[in-house]
């Protein structure tokens, strides 16, 4: 089934750290099934607290967006968002 990986950027909290994460991220997609469905565009909330953006992936199986979470590339790069920004980030399988 397919499964969807969010990513919601709370608020940045150092921006070199981010650049940083900017630019390795990407790599983490070679080798995964991954599809951005949206990418950190404009957002409207319609309830809740604003956050600075969000990201969503798509991958065929949670098997394959875990496999991608974990993976040494994400890894590498997941250090520098986690380093650089307040954020949530969750697995959630589609319908």
């Amino acid at each position: 089934m397919t499964a969807y990986v969010v990513i919601v950027r709370e608020r940045t909290t150092d921006l070199d750290e981010l650049t940083l994460y900017r630019e390795k991220a990407p790599l983490a997609r070679d080798g995964h099934a991954v599809t951005p469905v949206a990418f950190y565009g404009p957002h409207e909330v319609l309830e809740g607290t604003n956050f600075e953006g969000a990201a969503i992936l798509r991958f065929p199986t949670v098997e394959e967006a875990r496999a991608w979470y974990h993976s040494p590339a994400y890894e590498a790069a997941r250090v520098h968002r986690q380093k650089g920004s307040d954020s949530r980030v969750f697995i959630i399988e589609g319908v």
